[in-house]
C-alpha cells in the first residue's frame, strides 16, 4: 500500500508537512492549491506555498511533494504548470474537486465537474505543457450535485493524457457528510481506467484503510482530514502502530506551535492551530476543555503557553503514576 498525504487548504502548510512526513511512511505530499486565474505566476508565490521546492522538492524527511494547482484556463494552467515542474516540483496536481463556494463560484475547483469537456481542455493543455516523464495528475469528485456523471469525469480526465487521478469518494453536493463516501464507484474506476487510481475520503484508522483497499482495489490511498485527528495516521495504517497518545500529541502541538509562531508565519497561528484543534477532538476526548480555552484568544504566546501548561500537566500526572507504580 502506498499513501499519500492529501491537501487541505489553510492547514496542512509546509510545517505541517515537514512534521507528519516525520512520523509517517508517507509516500508523497501534495500542496494546498495555488489558484490560477489568468496570468503566470511568479516563481516567489510558489516558493512560499511550497519550500520544499529550494530543497528538490522533497521535505526534510526525504518525502516528494507535489505543487497543486487551480484553475480553468487551459492557456495559463498549462504556462504555470510548465514552470512548476522547472521549479522542481515532484509532478503537478490539477484540483478539480474543492467545495468551496468562493472557488466555485469563480469556476474553480468542484465547479469544473459540471463541464466535462472544459476539464479535458485544463488537463489536456497541462499534459501537453509540462515535458516527458513529469507526472500530472488530477484530484476529483464523482460528481458535482449528484455522482451520476462520475464515468465521463474520469474518462475526460483518462483521455486527456493525464498518468494519475486521486478520486474522492463523494460529490460536491455531498460536501463531508458522513456516509456519504461511495468506495464501491472508486472500484468500478479502478476497473475502467488505465491510469492509476487514487482512494480518498473517510479513512480514519487501518481498518477502513484496508477496506477501502479491498473495496476499490487501490494500491494507492490519500488521507486529509484523518492525518489530523490521529497524526500518526501513516504509521497507523502502514506499520500497524497505535494511535498517537495525547501526551504525544500535546508534545508535537508544542513542537509545532514553536515552530508555527516564527515570522510572518505567526500572524496565522491561532487559527491554523485552532483548526486542528477541531480535528483532534474527534479521537482525542481531552481536546475539548483545551480548545475551550484557547477558543477566544487571538495572542499566539497565550496559546503556547496553555498548551505547554497542558503538557506539563500530562507529564506530572504520568511522573506520578510511574512512583506509585514503583512503591505498589
Amino acid at each position: 500500500m502506498k499513501l499519500v498525504l492529501g491537501p487541505m487548504e489553510g492547514v496542512l502548510d509546509a510545517l505541517m508537512r515537514q512534521m507528519l512526513t516525520e512520523i509517517n511512511g508517507y509516500d508523497m505530499c501534495v500542496t494546498e492549491f495555488v489558484r490560477i486565474v489568468d496570468a503566470l505566476l511568479p516563481p516567489r508565490v510558489y516558493h512560499r506555498m511550497c519550500p520544499e521546492l529550494e530543497a528538490g522538492g522533497k521535505t526534510p524527511s526525504g518525502t516528494p511533494v507535489r505543487v497543486q494547482l487551480l484553475g480553468q484556463s487551459p492557456q495559463f494552467m498549462a504556462e504555470n504548470a510548465a514552470q512548476v515542474i522547472e521549479l522542481g516540483s515532484a509532478g503537478v496536481d490539477i484540483n478539480f474537486g474543492c467545495p468551496s463556494k468562493t472557488v466555485n463560484g469563480s469556476k474553480g475547483g468542484a465547479a469544473l465537474l459540471k463541464e466535462p469537456e472544459l476539464l479535458f481542455q485544463v488537463v489536456k493543455a497541462v499534459r501537453n505543457a509540462v515535458p516527458a516523464g513529469n507526472v500530472v495528475s488530477a484530484k476529483v469528485r464523482l460528481g458535482f450535485d449528484d455522482c451520476s456523471s462520475y464515468r465521463e469525469i474520469v474518462d475526460a480526465v483518462q483521455l486527456a493524457g493525464a498518468d494519475e487521478i486521486v478520486v474522492h469518494g463523494r460529490s460536491k453536493a455531498d460536501a463531508y457528510k458522513p456516509g456519504t463516501v461511495r468506495w464501491d464507484l472508486i472500484g468500478d474506476i479502478t476497473k475502467r481506467l488505465r491510469i492509476p487510481v487514487t482512494a480518498n475520503g473517510d479513512i480514519w484508522n487501518q481498518e477502513d484503510a484496508l477496506r477501502c483497499q479491498a473495496v476499490t482495489g487501490c494500491d494507492t490511498l490519500m488521507v486529509c482530514r484523518g492525518a489530523l485527528n490521529v497524526p500518526n495516521l501513516g504509521a497507523h495504517i502502514k506499520r500497524g502502530e497505535a494511535p498517537m497518545s495525547w501526551h504525544a500529541v500535546l508534545a508535537l502541538l508544542v513542537r509545532y506551535s514553536e515552530f508555527e509562531i516564527r515570522g510572518d508565519k505567526g500572524l496565522y497561528y491561532p487559527n491554523r492551530v485552532k483548526q486542528w484543534f477541531r480535528y483532534l477532538q474527534v479521537p482525542y476526548p481531552q481536546a475539548n476543555a483545551l480548545f475551550a480555552e484557547i477558543r477566544q484568544l487571538k495572542d499566539k504566546q497565550q496559546i503556547l503557553n496553555i498548551i505547554t501548561n497542558a503538557l506539563h500537566d500530562v507529564e506530572k500526572h504520568i511522573e506520578r503514576h510511574a512512583e506509585e507504580s514503583v512503591f505498589a
